[in-house]
């Protein structure tokens, strides 16, 4: 049985320990080393970079996320226990765990972490195809002969760098498509690594619950649930024509799905529709002063993120949400792309300012869409503003010092509002 430690990267037949190190942490699977297709996950990945940057929190329970009435980002593994989720609203996450630490995201720090270990990816592969800033499908096909190593080896090599480099851990999921690849990566975690083979998939999903797709939410859940659709086992007994006619288009996927079939490539170039960040006011509030502060650290947390992904956008949306639910949303298209923080804000505060409305509001969110390269942004400036140029400049430069000393070495005096 091909076996590979996950701590020295030896590659052995079967056994317990490995004979190099003597490490129990070894992986054995038949077709180990014949899989190319991963997606890699961090592991409870903004609280991780808090605890390594924080060393006291680091037996302690963990909250990433707003106010009381916010939302968890990412709650760490011992919050988890508790029962606290990731999108779980905060009043909640916080009865369940009472004694966490809540901690608001610092977006730019994982921005810079994000593209660290994208780097270290794009040392093993060109085919990345990121999800998130933590998360990415990869395809090692073909890589063998440059990296005289197998996928297999190549991911652990990555997740042991990971840890040594930048003191964060990764779960690994390996298999023959990316649907399987992302189901594994959920299997053992944290610093997890499962393999699904070709030869045992319809074995492995038979009895799995159909939760386990991605993209199926609670609705989706709500309608598979009235069919009678709860496991992939139920799936299968439904006729290709029938699923199509019950679901459309995702019922054709289905029917792939339930036999572990998944033709799409891994997509560098897969597109990202918008980037957005928001924020959930423990109070409703109107007070202009709060806002502006607000608008500024939103739009530079979509900046950040957006710098992280090469990319830039043609459109800011301005999102509000009033005491009693009802949404706004406010869109402005600029007269060329952009990823810069200093011309998200100022367009996110003209579209707040246009409304004319001191609120109070509950939510308040900025974003960018019409995504497109970074390499066609922000090039012919602003005629009708002078000192924008300027005031871009000084952002790439404050990007430069924070990326080199941490990013609260430069902190804008809005952003204290």
């Amino acid at each position: 049985m091909p076996t590979l430690c996950r701590d020295c990267l030896t590659r052995f037949e079967t056994g317990p320990r490995c004979p190099a190190c003597r490490s129990p942490r070894v992986l054995s699977h038949p077709e180990l080393f014949s899989l190319s297709i991963a997606h890699m996950d961090c592991d409870a990945f903004y609280a991780s970079v808090e605890k390594r940057d924080n060393p006291d929190l680091a037996d302690r329970p963990v909250i990433i996320g707003g106010g009381r009435r916010g939302v968890v980002s990412t709650a760490c593994y011992i919050a988890r226990i508790r029962g606290v989720r990731s999108a779980m609203p905060m009043f909640k996450a916080l009865q369940l765990c009472p004694e966490a630490e809540v901690i608001r995201p610092r977006m730019s720090v994982y921005a810079e972490v994000s593209r660290a270990i994208r780097a270290m990816m794009e040392d093993l592969t060109p085919a990345i195809e990121p999800l998130s800033l933590d998360e990415a499908f990869l395809d090692l096909g073909g890589t063998e002969r440059l990296h005289g190593a197998p996928p297999a080896v190549l991911l652990a090599g990555l997740v042991r760098r990971m840890e040594a480099e930048l003191g964060l851990s990764g779960s690994v999921g390996l298999s023959h498509n990316k649907f399987l690849a992302k189901i594994a990566s959920d299997l053992d975690k944290p610093r997890g690594f499962s393999v699904i083979g070709r030869a045992e998939t319809a074995d492995f999903l038979r009895d799995k619950p159909v939760r386990m797709i991605w993209g199926v939410g609670a609705a989706g859940q709500a309608a598979l649930d009235r069919h009678g659709i709860r496991s992939f086992a139920d799936l299968l007994r439904w006729k290709r024509k029938d699923l199509h006619a019950a679901f459309g288009s995702m019922g054709e996927r289905l029917w792939h799905l339930a036999r572990g079939q998944d033709a799409r490539r891994v997509s560098p170039n897969a597109p990202v529709k918008s980037i957005s960040n928001e924020t959930t006011f423990a109070e409703d509030t109107g007070d202009a002063d709060l806002l502006d502060g607000h608008l500024w650290r939103l739009a530079e947390n979509v900046s950040d993120r957006a710098k992280a992904r090469r990319l830039a956008g043609r459109v800011v949306v301005l999102k509000l949400k009033r005491a009693n639910h009802k949404l706004l949303t406010r869109r402005l298209s600029l007269r060329e792309p952009s990823q810069m923080a200093d011309r998200i804000y100022r367009t996110a505060r003209d579209l707040y300012d246009a409304l004319h409305d001191p609120g109070p509001w509950r939510l308040i969110g900025v974003g960018i869409s019409d995504l497109v390269p970074e390499t066609r942004a922000d090039v012919s400036g602003d005629l009708l503003d002078p000192g924008a140029a300027r005031r871009a400049g000084a952002e790439r430069a404050t990007d430069a010092i924070r990326a080199r000393f941490g990013s609260d070495a430069i902190v804008k005096g809005r952003a204290l509002r």
